[in-house]
Protein backbone atom coordinates (compact mmCIF):
# COMPACT_ATOMS: atom_id res chain seq x y z
CA UNK A 1 0.00 0.00 0.00
CA UNK A 2 1.29 3.47 -0.94
CA UNK A 3 2.75 5.56 1.87
CA UNK A 4 1.17 8.73 3.16
CA UNK A 5 2.91 12.02 3.93
CA UNK A 6 1.46 14.11 6.75
CA UNK A 7 2.27 17.82 6.79
CA UNK A 8 1.48 19.29 10.20
CA UNK A 9 1.77 22.81 11.62
CA UNK A 10 0.80 24.92 14.60
CA UNK A 11 -2.11 26.25 12.57
CA UNK A 12 -3.70 24.86 9.40
CA UNK A 13 -5.90 27.29 7.45
CA UNK A 14 -8.06 25.36 4.93
CA UNK A 15 -9.82 28.55 3.59
CA UNK A 16 -13.14 26.76 3.09
CA UNK A 17 -13.33 25.60 6.71
CA UNK A 18 -12.33 27.09 10.08
CA UNK A 19 -8.62 27.23 10.95
CA UNK A 20 -7.31 24.20 12.84
CA UNK A 21 -4.91 24.57 15.76
CA UNK A 22 -2.23 21.85 15.83
CA UNK A 23 -3.53 20.72 12.45
CA UNK A 24 -2.37 18.37 9.75
CA UNK A 25 -2.87 17.58 6.08
CA UNK A 26 -2.40 14.00 4.92
CA UNK A 27 -1.29 13.57 1.31
CA UNK A 28 -1.39 10.50 -0.89
CA UNK A 29 -0.67 10.37 -4.62
CA UNK A 30 -0.40 14.16 -4.87
CA UNK A 31 -3.89 14.73 -3.43
CA UNK A 32 -5.22 15.55 0.00
CA UNK A 33 -6.41 12.48 1.88
CA UNK A 34 -7.34 13.98 5.27
CA UNK A 35 -7.47 17.43 6.90
CA UNK A 36 -7.99 17.91 10.62
CA UNK A 37 -6.24 18.08 13.95
CA UNK A 38 -2.92 16.29 13.97
CA UNK A 39 -4.19 13.75 16.51
CA UNK A 40 -7.31 12.99 14.43
CA UNK A 41 -5.38 12.64 11.17
CA UNK A 42 -2.76 10.32 12.68
CA UNK A 43 -5.46 8.23 14.35
CA UNK A 44 -7.17 7.74 10.98
CA UNK A 45 -3.88 6.62 9.49
CA UNK A 46 -3.05 4.08 12.18
CA UNK A 47 -1.49 1.04 10.55
CA UNK A 48 -0.41 2.96 7.44
CA UNK A 49 3.15 3.79 6.43
CA UNK A 50 3.22 7.48 7.47
CA UNK A 51 5.98 10.05 6.93
CA UNK A 52 5.16 13.05 9.14
CA UNK A 53 6.76 16.44 8.54
CA UNK A 54 6.09 19.33 10.92
CA UNK A 55 6.49 23.05 10.29
CA UNK A 56 6.57 25.60 13.09
CA UNK A 57 4.06 28.17 11.89
CA UNK A 58 0.98 28.22 9.70
CA UNK A 59 0.08 25.98 6.76
CA UNK A 60 -2.09 27.50 4.02
CA UNK A 61 -3.12 26.38 0.56
CA UNK A 62 -0.51 27.37 -2.00
CA UNK A 63 -0.80 31.02 -2.99
CA UNK A 64 -2.42 31.79 -6.34
CA UNK A 65 -1.03 34.79 -8.22
CA UNK A 66 -4.10 35.75 -10.25
CA UNK A 67 -2.33 38.30 -12.45
CA UNK A 68 1.29 38.39 -13.48
CA UNK A 69 3.65 38.63 -16.47
CA UNK A 70 6.53 36.32 -15.58
CA UNK A 71 8.49 37.24 -18.70
CA UNK A 72 9.07 40.75 -17.30
CA UNK A 73 10.84 39.43 -14.19
CA UNK A 74 14.16 40.98 -15.27
CA UNK A 75 12.60 44.42 -15.87
CA UNK A 76 12.85 45.39 -12.22
CA UNK A 77 14.49 48.70 -13.12
CA UNK A 78 11.06 49.86 -14.33
CA UNK A 79 9.28 48.57 -11.24
CA UNK A 80 11.71 50.39 -8.98
CA UNK A 81 10.50 53.77 -10.29
CA UNK A 82 7.50 55.86 -9.30
CA UNK A 83 5.30 57.28 -12.03
CA UNK A 84 2.71 59.99 -12.60
CA UNK A 85 0.14 57.71 -14.17
CA UNK A 86 -0.32 54.95 -16.70
CA UNK A 87 1.09 56.83 -19.71
CA UNK A 88 4.21 57.85 -17.79
CA UNK A 89 4.79 54.25 -16.68
CA UNK A 90 4.07 52.86 -20.17
CA UNK A 91 6.74 55.10 -21.70
CA UNK A 92 9.34 53.82 -19.21
CA UNK A 93 8.22 50.23 -19.75
CA UNK A 94 8.42 50.50 -23.54
CA UNK A 95 11.97 51.85 -23.48
CA UNK A 96 13.19 48.81 -21.55
CA UNK A 97 10.98 46.25 -23.31
CA UNK A 98 12.21 47.30 -26.74
CA UNK A 99 15.80 46.46 -25.80
CA UNK A 100 14.72 42.82 -25.90
CA UNK A 101 16.07 39.95 -23.83
CA UNK A 102 15.77 36.20 -23.27
CA UNK A 103 12.08 36.18 -22.37
CA UNK A 104 12.05 32.44 -21.74
CA UNK A 105 14.86 32.64 -19.18
CA UNK A 106 13.24 35.64 -17.52
CA UNK A 107 9.90 33.83 -17.23
CA UNK A 108 11.64 30.74 -15.79
CA UNK A 109 13.33 32.94 -13.21
CA UNK A 110 9.96 34.47 -12.34
CA UNK A 111 8.50 31.01 -11.85
CA UNK A 112 11.33 30.08 -9.47
CA UNK A 113 10.88 33.30 -7.49
CA UNK A 114 7.14 32.66 -7.31
CA UNK A 115 7.60 29.19 -5.85
CA UNK A 116 9.97 30.61 -3.23
CA UNK A 117 7.18 33.04 -2.24
CA UNK A 118 4.73 30.17 -1.65
CA UNK A 119 2.99 30.48 -5.03
CA UNK A 120 1.77 27.22 -6.54
CA UNK A 121 -0.42 28.60 -9.36
CA UNK A 122 -0.58 31.70 -11.53
CA UNK A 123 -2.48 33.48 -14.27
CA UNK A 124 0.49 34.35 -16.46
CA UNK A 125 0.12 36.69 -19.42
CA UNK A 126 2.48 35.78 -22.26
CA UNK A 127 3.50 38.42 -24.81
CA UNK A 128 6.46 36.67 -26.45
CA UNK A 129 6.38 32.94 -27.40
CA UNK A 130 9.57 31.86 -25.56
CA UNK A 131 7.85 32.69 -22.25
CA UNK A 132 4.87 30.42 -22.88
CA UNK A 133 6.22 27.20 -21.25
CA UNK A 134 7.24 28.85 -17.95
CA UNK A 135 4.35 27.53 -15.84
CA UNK A 136 4.55 24.00 -17.24
CA UNK A 137 8.33 23.80 -17.02
CA UNK A 138 8.25 24.87 -13.36
CA UNK A 139 5.44 22.47 -12.46
CA UNK A 140 3.13 25.33 -11.49
CA UNK A 141 -0.66 25.22 -11.83
CA UNK A 142 -2.72 27.87 -13.54
CA UNK A 143 -3.19 29.26 -17.03
CA UNK A 144 -0.91 30.84 -19.62
CA UNK A 145 -2.86 33.59 -21.41
CA UNK A 146 -1.64 34.70 -24.84
CA UNK A 147 -1.81 38.51 -24.94
CA UNK A 148 -3.65 40.06 -27.87
CA UNK A 149 -3.19 43.78 -28.45
CA UNK A 150 -2.88 46.59 -31.00
CA UNK A 151 -5.32 45.20 -33.56
CA UNK A 152 -7.45 47.65 -35.55
CA UNK A 153 -10.71 46.52 -37.11
CA UNK A 154 -9.17 46.66 -40.59
CA UNK A 155 -6.07 44.63 -39.67
CA UNK A 156 -8.25 42.13 -37.82
CA UNK A 157 -10.42 41.60 -40.90
CA UNK A 158 -7.30 41.22 -43.04
CA UNK A 159 -6.05 38.17 -41.14
CA UNK A 160 -5.83 39.03 -37.46
CA UNK A 161 -8.46 36.51 -36.41
CA UNK A 162 -6.67 33.61 -38.11
CA UNK A 163 -3.33 34.66 -36.67
CA UNK A 164 -4.64 34.77 -33.10
CA UNK A 165 -6.28 31.36 -33.50
CA UNK A 166 -2.93 29.96 -34.64
CA UNK A 167 -1.14 31.58 -31.70
CA UNK A 168 -3.68 30.16 -29.26
CA UNK A 169 -3.27 26.67 -30.71
CA UNK A 170 0.50 26.89 -30.26
CA UNK A 171 0.22 27.62 -26.52
CA UNK A 172 1.07 24.73 -24.18
CA UNK A 173 -2.14 23.14 -22.93
CA UNK A 174 -0.41 22.21 -19.67
CA UNK A 175 -1.32 23.48 -17.18
CA UNK A 176 -3.94 25.50 -19.13
CA UNK A 177 -4.27 28.10 -21.87
CA UNK A 178 -6.37 31.09 -22.77
CA UNK A 179 -6.39 34.52 -24.40
CA UNK A 180 -5.84 37.91 -22.85
CA UNK A 181 -7.31 40.74 -24.92
CA UNK A 182 -5.00 43.37 -23.48
CA UNK A 183 -7.37 46.24 -22.68
CA UNK A 184 -10.38 48.12 -24.11
CA UNK A 185 -8.17 50.97 -25.33
CA UNK A 186 -5.60 48.79 -27.16
CA UNK A 187 -8.04 46.81 -29.33
CA UNK A 188 -10.81 47.95 -31.63
CA UNK A 189 -14.37 46.66 -31.27
CA UNK A 190 -14.20 43.82 -33.82
CA UNK A 191 -11.32 41.93 -32.18
CA UNK A 192 -12.87 42.49 -28.75
CA UNK A 193 -16.09 40.99 -30.10
CA UNK A 194 -14.39 37.99 -31.71
CA UNK A 195 -11.77 37.02 -29.14
CA UNK A 196 -14.26 35.71 -26.54
CA UNK A 197 -15.84 33.45 -29.16
CA UNK A 198 -12.44 32.17 -30.31
CA UNK A 199 -11.21 31.20 -26.86
CA UNK A 200 -14.56 29.76 -25.76
CA UNK A 201 -14.73 27.61 -28.89
CA UNK A 202 -11.33 26.21 -27.87
CA UNK A 203 -12.43 25.56 -24.28
CA UNK A 204 -10.09 28.19 -22.84
CA UNK A 205 -10.51 31.21 -20.63
CA UNK A 206 -10.24 34.99 -20.84
CA UNK A 207 -8.26 37.50 -18.79
CA UNK A 208 -8.30 41.26 -19.48
CA UNK A 209 -6.79 44.40 -17.94
CA UNK A 210 -9.82 46.49 -17.01
CA UNK A 211 -10.26 49.67 -15.01
CA UNK A 212 -6.49 50.13 -14.75
CA UNK A 213 -6.32 53.61 -16.30
CA UNK A 214 -8.32 56.73 -15.45
CA UNK A 215 -9.27 56.89 -19.14
CA UNK A 216 -11.51 53.83 -18.63
CA UNK A 217 -13.69 55.26 -15.88
CA UNK A 218 -17.25 56.46 -16.41
CA UNK A 219 -17.58 60.13 -17.40
CA UNK A 220 -21.10 61.43 -16.79
CA UNK A 221 -22.20 64.55 -18.64
CA UNK A 222 -22.77 67.97 -17.06
CA UNK A 223 -26.25 66.90 -15.89
CA UNK A 224 -24.87 63.76 -14.28
CA UNK A 225 -26.27 61.58 -17.05
CA UNK A 226 -24.51 59.71 -19.84
CA UNK A 227 -26.30 59.65 -23.23
CA UNK A 228 -27.25 56.24 -24.57
CA UNK A 229 -24.30 54.86 -26.53
CA UNK A 230 -25.43 51.31 -27.27
CA UNK A 231 -26.24 51.96 -30.92
CA UNK A 232 -23.67 54.63 -31.65
CA UNK A 233 -21.81 52.35 -34.05
CA UNK A 234 -18.38 53.40 -32.82
CA UNK A 235 -15.39 51.30 -33.97
CA UNK A 236 -13.54 51.38 -30.64
CA UNK A 237 -13.65 52.50 -27.03
CA UNK A 238 -11.38 55.43 -27.88
CA UNK A 239 -13.82 56.47 -30.61
CA UNK A 240 -16.64 56.22 -28.09
CA UNK A 241 -14.78 58.68 -25.89
CA UNK A 242 -13.99 61.00 -28.79
CA UNK A 243 -17.67 61.03 -29.74
CA UNK A 244 -18.49 62.38 -26.29
CA UNK A 245 -20.00 59.29 -24.71
CA UNK A 246 -19.13 58.75 -21.06
CA UNK A 247 -19.75 55.01 -20.71
CA UNK A 248 -17.08 53.12 -18.79
CA UNK A 249 -14.74 50.58 -20.33
CA UNK A 250 -16.41 47.92 -18.19
CA UNK A 251 -19.82 48.63 -19.72
CA UNK A 252 -18.23 48.70 -23.19
CA UNK A 253 -16.56 45.28 -22.99
CA UNK A 254 -19.67 43.83 -21.38
CA UNK A 255 -21.71 44.91 -24.41
CA UNK A 256 -19.18 43.03 -26.57
CA UNK A 257 -19.57 39.80 -24.57
CA UNK A 258 -16.14 39.76 -22.95
CA UNK A 259 -17.24 39.34 -19.34
CA UNK A 260 -18.54 36.07 -17.91
CA UNK A 261 -17.76 33.28 -15.46
CA UNK A 262 -14.94 32.13 -17.75
CA UNK A 263 -13.25 35.53 -17.60
CA UNK A 264 -11.44 37.38 -14.85
CA UNK A 265 -10.14 40.93 -14.94
CA UNK A 266 -7.02 42.55 -13.55
CA UNK A 267 -6.91 45.75 -11.46
CA UNK A 268 -10.52 47.01 -11.34
CA UNK A 269 -9.46 50.40 -9.98
CA UNK A 270 -11.61 52.81 -11.99
CA UNK A 271 -15.00 51.18 -11.59
CA UNK A 272 -18.28 52.58 -10.34
CA UNK A 273 -20.81 50.69 -8.23
CA UNK A 274 -22.66 49.94 -11.48
CA UNK A 275 -19.48 48.52 -13.03
CA UNK A 276 -18.85 46.32 -10.01
CA UNK A 277 -22.46 45.13 -10.11
CA UNK A 278 -21.95 44.15 -13.76
CA UNK A 279 -18.97 42.01 -12.81
CA UNK A 280 -20.97 40.27 -10.10
CA UNK A 281 -23.89 39.70 -12.46
CA UNK A 282 -21.55 38.07 -14.97
CA UNK A 283 -19.70 35.97 -12.38
CA UNK A 284 -16.42 37.73 -13.22
CA UNK A 285 -13.68 37.90 -10.58
CA UNK A 286 -11.26 40.81 -10.12
CA UNK A 287 -7.54 40.29 -9.44
CA UNK A 288 -6.46 43.23 -7.27
CA UNK A 289 -2.83 44.38 -7.68
CA UNK A 290 -2.44 47.29 -5.24
CA UNK A 291 1.35 47.56 -5.17
CA UNK A 292 1.46 47.74 -8.96
CA UNK A 293 -1.20 50.47 -8.93
CA UNK A 294 0.87 52.47 -6.45
CA UNK A 295 4.07 52.21 -8.52
CA UNK A 296 2.27 53.36 -11.65
CA UNK A 297 0.70 56.28 -9.80
CA UNK A 298 -2.92 55.16 -9.89
CA UNK A 299 -5.57 55.45 -7.24
CA UNK A 300 -6.05 52.55 -4.85
CA UNK A 301 -8.60 49.91 -5.87
CA UNK A 302 -11.98 50.17 -4.08
CA UNK A 303 -11.21 47.23 -1.82
CA UNK A 304 -13.76 48.11 0.86
CA UNK A 305 -16.51 48.34 -1.75
CA UNK A 306 -15.60 44.99 -3.28
CA UNK A 307 -15.68 43.38 0.16
CA UNK A 308 -18.89 45.05 1.30
CA UNK A 309 -20.70 44.25 -1.94
CA UNK A 310 -19.55 40.63 -1.96
CA UNK A 311 -17.62 40.77 -5.22
CA UNK A 312 -15.40 37.78 -6.04
CA UNK A 313 -11.81 38.97 -5.67
CA UNK A 314 -8.36 37.50 -6.10
CA UNK A 315 -4.84 38.85 -5.61
CA UNK A 316 -2.16 39.50 -8.22
CA UNK A 317 1.31 40.96 -8.09
CA UNK A 318 1.45 42.10 -11.72
CA UNK A 319 5.04 41.93 -12.99
CA UNK A 320 8.42 43.04 -11.74
CA UNK A 321 8.10 45.91 -14.20
CA UNK A 322 5.47 47.50 -11.96
CA UNK A 323 5.80 45.83 -8.57
CA UNK A 324 8.54 45.41 -5.96
CA UNK A 325 8.22 41.61 -5.94
CA UNK A 326 6.25 38.55 -7.05
CA UNK A 327 5.03 37.94 -3.48
CA UNK A 328 1.20 37.96 -3.22
CA UNK A 329 1.37 38.16 0.60
CA UNK A 330 2.86 41.64 0.27
CA UNK A 331 -0.18 42.62 -1.80
CA UNK A 332 -2.48 41.11 0.84
CA UNK A 333 -0.85 43.33 3.47
CA UNK A 334 -1.33 46.37 1.24
CA UNK A 335 -4.98 45.46 0.65
CA UNK A 336 -5.52 45.31 4.43
CA UNK A 337 -4.16 48.84 4.79
CA UNK A 338 -6.26 50.15 1.90
CA UNK A 339 -9.47 48.50 3.12
CA UNK A 340 -9.07 50.01 6.57
CA UNK A 341 -8.27 53.43 5.13
CA UNK A 342 -11.45 53.16 3.05
CA UNK A 343 -13.51 52.42 6.16
CA UNK A 344 -13.89 48.65 6.13
CA UNK A 345 -14.11 47.61 9.77
CA UNK A 346 -15.57 44.11 9.70
CA UNK A 347 -13.77 41.38 11.65
CA UNK A 348 -13.59 39.12 8.61
CA UNK A 349 -11.08 41.34 6.79
CA UNK A 350 -7.98 39.18 7.31
CA UNK A 351 -9.71 35.88 6.57
CA UNK A 352 -11.29 37.21 3.38
CA UNK A 353 -8.09 38.67 1.99
CA UNK A 354 -6.09 35.53 2.75
CA UNK A 355 -8.82 33.56 0.99
CA UNK A 356 -8.58 35.95 -1.97
CA UNK A 357 -4.87 35.12 -2.31
CA UNK A 358 -5.57 31.37 -2.42
CA UNK A 359 -9.10 30.13 -3.07
CA UNK A 360 -10.09 33.38 -4.81
CA UNK A 361 -7.39 32.94 -7.42
CA UNK A 362 -8.54 29.40 -8.15
CA UNK A 363 -12.13 30.63 -8.51
CA UNK A 364 -10.99 33.40 -10.87
CA UNK A 365 -9.45 30.80 -13.20
CA UNK A 366 -12.26 28.26 -12.84
CA UNK A 367 -9.95 25.81 -11.09
CA UNK A 368 -11.71 25.56 -7.73
CA UNK A 369 -13.79 22.54 -8.78
CA UNK A 370 -13.25 19.33 -10.72
CA UNK A 371 -10.43 16.80 -10.62
CA UNK A 372 -7.68 19.46 -10.90
CA UNK A 373 -9.07 21.68 -8.13
CA UNK A 374 -6.81 23.64 -5.81
CA UNK A 375 -6.75 26.80 -3.70
CA UNK A 376 -8.11 25.21 -0.53
CA UNK A 377 -7.30 22.32 1.77
CA UNK A 378 -9.99 19.67 1.44
CA UNK A 379 -10.14 15.96 0.66
CA UNK A 380 -9.49 15.25 -3.02
CA UNK A 381 -7.95 18.62 -3.87
CA UNK A 382 -4.44 18.79 -5.26
CA UNK A 383 -1.93 18.88 -2.42
CA UNK A 384 -0.50 22.37 -2.91
CA UNK A 385 0.62 23.99 0.35
CA UNK A 386 2.49 27.04 1.59
CA UNK A 387 4.04 27.36 5.05
CA UNK A 388 4.62 30.66 6.85
CA UNK A 389 6.21 31.70 10.13
CA UNK A 390 3.71 32.68 12.82
CA UNK A 391 3.85 33.68 16.45
CA UNK A 392 1.80 31.32 18.58
CA UNK A 393 -1.45 32.96 19.64
CA UNK A 394 -5.22 33.07 19.23
CA UNK A 395 -6.67 32.10 15.86
CA UNK A 396 -7.90 35.62 15.02
CA UNK A 397 -4.54 37.10 15.98
CA UNK A 398 -2.75 34.54 13.81
CA UNK A 399 -4.84 35.42 10.74
CA UNK A 400 -4.23 39.12 11.36
CA UNK A 401 -0.51 38.48 11.66
CA UNK A 402 -0.43 36.50 8.42
CA UNK A 403 -2.44 39.10 6.50
CA UNK A 404 -0.71 42.21 7.84
CA UNK A 405 2.93 41.21 8.27
CA UNK A 406 3.53 39.93 4.71
CA UNK A 407 5.65 37.04 6.04
CA UNK A 408 8.09 35.36 3.69
CA UNK A 409 7.06 31.82 2.84
CA UNK A 410 9.11 29.18 4.63
CA UNK A 411 8.07 26.20 2.51
CA UNK A 412 6.18 25.41 -0.69
CA UNK A 413 4.65 22.04 -1.58
CA UNK A 414 3.22 21.26 -5.03
CA UNK A 415 1.41 18.00 -5.62
CA UNK A 416 2.59 16.75 -2.24
CA UNK A 417 6.27 17.30 -3.06
CA UNK A 418 8.37 19.99 -1.29
CA UNK A 419 9.60 22.57 -3.81
CA UNK A 420 11.22 25.05 -1.43
CA UNK A 421 12.14 25.03 2.24
CA UNK A 422 12.39 21.23 2.35
CA UNK A 423 14.98 21.44 5.11
CA UNK A 424 12.57 23.35 7.40
CA UNK A 425 10.21 20.43 7.89
CA UNK A 426 10.97 18.50 11.08
CA UNK A 427 10.34 14.77 10.99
Amino acid sequence: MQGVTVYSADLVVPMTAPPIADGAVAVEGGRILHVGTRAWVLEHLRGRDVDERHLAGALLPGLVNAHTHLQYTRMGEVGEGRYRGFDDWAAAFTRVYERGQDWGAAAAEGARRSIAHGVTAAADIVTDPPAAPALADAGLRGIAFWEVMNWSNAAWAAGGRERVIAELERLPTTPGSGLSPHAPYSLDAEPLLDIPDIVRAHGGRLHIHLGESHFEGERPGPDGESPDWHFAGVPSFRALREAGYGASATAFVDRLGVLGPDCHVAHGVYMTAADRALLRARGTSVALCPRSNEVIGLEAPPVAAYLTEGSPIAVGTDSSASSPSLDPMADVAELVRIARRQGYGERDLHARLLAAATFGGAVAMGLDTGPARFGYLAVGALADLAGFPMAVGAEADALAELAEAAPEARATVIGGEPRSGADLWVA
